[in-house]
């Protein structure tokens, strides 16, 4: 301790005896070193420091620093402090009073670069009038308030009080807890205002044609399979021309682009389609899949997971077009298939026909050849896909169909009303009016039960794909007397009346009989 005090008058005894205030001496037992010995140094030598000053109980002499001003040794001292009660060590130096800064400061001061102004100094409006400085009021052992503590470079060096300096951290971490900042703004709200699956959804791609839908034609041999919108023309296949060609050639084309849309492994483009022909679309999509399927003896892989994924809304139609992938490899439907709807995979007897009447009108149509080796059942159902086929052949228009469906053995006609009604309900391209009239030439021919079986299982179809259009809305209450709701719940009551085990072409065949009698009932209550 006398050591850091003797080091604070180190600095007050280099005062030149010129500039030594009149009636004041230097202490005895003072010696000053030499400028050689203290020039770069960069502190106090041994020499300046006073050797048993304290212990003499000299008196010691104010004197002026650096700066000019007077300074007062030991005046502004607090009790158990360093060199004028201003400065706190943080480490040991060659006084063991100055803070660990890097520098060689004397008497315990901490500097950046630049000489700082020691503490304790007196300015010009605290000397006394004789020149002479009048002593300082001794501190208190409270810690003193910082001058500016905001400005780095103030020239009174504030007394450090660490109680000041620590104390306030944990009112900083309660003031202001992390949790506190993760309640105001988690990062879960972030991604719940503004996810990207709600982009996608905000900013969904427009619809397109068909026609239009750009996909990539794979190289190799999956390039062999891919179809020709052009095939679905119906002036080179010699079909009927009416005003609702458009609507039908376009349908075709859907069919078409879902089968590409696989062939090209871009099955997801399909929804690109607008919503009332994708159902079409995903008809080719499944003929694509099953091919696929048999050629690579998978067992049905591809067909089960369109069925299970994105095709789930259109069992109807993939079935159907599974139908034609076996119409292609000439093959009996659903060989080599397992683990598909156990009812509904006897549509594609359904697409069977629609296939073999649309690439092979001359003979199924013109000379009314049926596919052989088939049993009654199945021939019905291949019936009821040349009926919709028709419907397509004769461009719906609605006198040219009574008179094709007239045409056929009175053994067939059933079934093909029961296509026509489906065709022209899910598909359109007729009026209202038209259909009225439809409906009484098919009650005329006895078959008014079948025609409204197909149109019932149309507005299945429809419900179930979520997407009802206009066309379809105006058909149903023409051809079955109801709403579209009401004839798609006649074939939901008549599937649940088959029990869990309905899998068999006969309990297929008992399900088109339950809608017909959900209709009869409904007229007869009526």
């Amino acid at each position: 301790m006398a050591q850091s005090d003797g080091a604070g008058r180190a600095d007050a005894e280099q005062i030149p005896d010129a500039e030594r205030p009149p009636g004041v001496e230097r202490p005895p037992g003072v010696e000053r070193a030499s400028a050689a010995e203290t020039a770069g140094s960069g502190r106090s030598s041994d020499a300046e420091r006073v050797v048993g000053a304290e212990k003499d109980g000299a008196e010691q002499v104010p004197g002026r620093d650096r700066t000019g001003a007077w300074k007062i040794p030991g005046a502004g001292r607090v009790p158990g402090t360093g060199d004028s009660g201003t400065r706190t060590t943080t480490g040991t130096g060659d006084s063991g009073t100055r803070a660990a800064t890097g520098t060689g400061d004397s008497g315990g001061r901490a500097t950046t670069g630049t000489e700082k102004a020691e503490a304790g100094q007196v300015t010009a409006t605290e000397k006394v009038p004789g020149g002479t400085p009048e002593p300082a009021a001794p501190a208190s052992a409270d810690p003193v308030d910082p001058v500016d503590p905001v400005d780095p470079v103030d020239p009174v060096d504030p007394p450090m009080d660490l109680t000041a300096q620590t104390a306030p951290m944990d009112a900083v971490v309660a003031t202001a807890p992390a949790a506190q900042v993760v309640a105001t703004a988690p990062a879960a709200q972030v991604v719940a205002t503004a996810p990207a699956a709600q982009v996608v959804t905000t900013a969904p791609v427009d619809p397109v044609d068909p026609a239009e839908l750009e996909l990539t034609r794979p190289r190799g041999l999956p390039g062999l399979f891919w179809k020709d919108l052009a095939q679905v023309d119906f002036g080179p296949r010699r079909f009927r021309l009416g005003p609702a060609r458009e609507r039908l050639e376009t349908a075709s084309q859907s069919f078409l682009t879902g089968f590409n849309a696989v062939i090209a492994g871009e099955t997801g483009r399909i929804d690109d389609i607008h919503e009332e022909l994708r159902g079409f679309a995903y008809e080719g999509a499944g003929m694509a899949c099953t091919t696929l399927d048999v050629l690579t003896i998978t067992g049905g892989r591809r067909l089960r997971d369109l069925l299970s994924g994105q095709g789930m809304r259109y069992p109807h139609m993939i079935h159907m077009g599974a139908g034609w992938a076996y119409a292609r490899l000439r093959m009996r439907p659903m060989w080599g298939i397992r683990s598909v709807h156990p009812l509904l995979r006897w549509l594609a007897f359904d697409g069977f026909g629609f296939h073999q009447g649309f690439f092979a009108t001359d003979r199924t149509v013109g000379r009314q050849r049926s596919a052989g080796l088939m049993d009654r059942t199945r021939r019905a159902i291949f019936d009821q896909g040349l009926g919709r086929m028709l419907w397509f052949h004769e461009c719906a228009g609605v006198d040219d169909v009574i008179l094709r469906i007239a045409e056929f053995p009175p053994g067939r006609r059933a079934d093909l009303w029961s296509g026509v009604g489906l065709a022209a309900t899910y598909t359109g391209g007729a009026s209202a009016t038209e259909l009225e009239r439809l409906s009484a030439a098919a009650a005329e021919d006895g078959f008014r039960a079948h025609l409204v079986q197909g149109s019932a299982f149309a507005c299945a179809a429809r419900l179930i794909s979520g997407i009802v259009p206009e066309h379809t809305v105006a058909a149903t209450p023409a051809l079955c007397g109801v709403e579209v709701d009401e004839a798609g719940g006649w074939t939901d009551t008549a599937l649940v009346a088959l029990g869990h085990n309905a899998h068999s072409g006969d309990h297929y065949q008992v399900w088109r009989a339950g809608i017909r009698k959900a209709w009869a009932r409904r007229n007869r209550d009526s």
